[in-house]
């Protein structure tokens, strides 16, 4: 058997070791071969671990599971994937999700357990040398602050979905007021802000709520039917950073002079945009997105190398304030 027919066979087993298994389409589309290779696959990992079960499921079709404990030993992280799961923990903690991070952490501690006594040693080496590497690159920056007991009751509230009562002071409000909403998310950027529709309000319109400015948060026992036509991926792409206006929202049209045109196309502005080279070299990107203040904050580091050609709100708030005598460009 090849190198690379071992390494197939091993990820055909691991896919088998869950609770469902694998069947004939599951090969097929995770190896993109036909019928007749997903059977001589299948075929292979009954020969290679005896321990691979048959059965028929409610959908009908023929499904073959093998028992984890029988390739366990095959299974041991390696110590790129520990380093990999260390910085996620990391990155979660600066995001201010400290509820995530510290159930990553708790699996992070129940991966290693598992490891092989005899592979530990080796492992924790390798596993050294690579953070000590990872020690060199780090995110600078300012960050949003944390309360890790609010953090905690968005997430619990978010995973029921449950209602959840806040403690929130609007930008009107000289003190907090309560608020019970449902919460649908979180963007997460320059400052965090849960998304969520106001049960006190008739108009079911999403708003945004600045975690930083939450003083209290408790789920409540009652939950609420996650709209199944809503998708936070789709919703977070309406706007340039995590603040969403929908009054602002339009078609965004930069053009960067030639000098920064290089430069500018290594950057992705936003999943949408399309870019164009001009015949003098400059280059113009399109996008539709809200948030004029959060593209603002950005165009100033590209000083006058960057031209607002839409909206004419972006371009007033912009062209007055660019500088020619930046060092360098972003």
């Amino acid at each position: 058997m090849s190198f690379g027919k071992a390494v197939d066979l091993l990820r055909l087993a691991m896919m088998s070791s869950g609770r469902r298994g694998v069947c004939l389409a599951d090969v097929e589309q995770e190896f993109g071969g036909v019928r007749r290779t997903a059977q001589r696959m299948i075929a292979a990992l009954q020969e290679a671990f005896p321990a691979t079960q048959h059965h028929i499921g409610e959908d009908g079709r023929h499904y073959w599971t093998l028992p984890a404990r029988a390739i366990a030993p095959l299974l041991s992280p390696s110590a790129d994937e520990l380093v990999a799961m260390a910085a996620a923990i990391t990155e979660l903690e600066r995001a201010g999700m400290g509820s995530e991070a510290g159930l990553l952490r708790g699996l992070s501690q129940k991966v290693r357990a598992l490891v092989p006594p005899e592979k530990g040693t080796r492992l924790a080496v390798d596993e050294e040398a690579l953070l000590e590497a990872m020690g060199y690159a780090a995110r600078p920056g300012p960050r949003p602050t944390a309360n890790s007991r609010i953090d905690e009751a968005i997430s619990h509230a978010l995973k029921g979905p449950f209602h959840l009562m806040i403690g929130y002071r609007s930008r009107a409000e000289a003190t907090p007021s309560l608020r019970t909403i449902a919460p649908y998310g979180l963007l997460l950027g320059a400052r965090r802000y849960l998304v969520g529709i106001d049960l006190g309000r008739a108009d079911g319109r999403l708003r945004h709520y600045r975690v930083e400015d939450i003083s209290h948060a408790e789920p409540l026992d009652s939950s609420f039917d996650y709209p199944a036509d809503f998708s936070l991926a789709d919703y977070a792409q309406r706007a340039f950073g995590s603040f969403h206006d929908d009054r602002e929202y339009g078609e965004v049209v930069w053009r960067f002079a030639p000098q920064a045109a290089d430069r500018a196309q290594r950057f992705l502005f936003h999943p949408s945009q399309t870019s164009e080279i001009l015949d003098d070299g400059s280059l113009v990107v399109r996008f539709h997105a809200s948030g004029h203040l959060e593209m603002a904050w950005h165009l100033y580091s590209w000083g006058s190398s960057v031209e607002v050609l839409a909206p004419a709100e972006l371009a007033a708030i912009v062209h007055p304030h660019r500088r020619d005598d930046f060092p360098a460009l972003p």
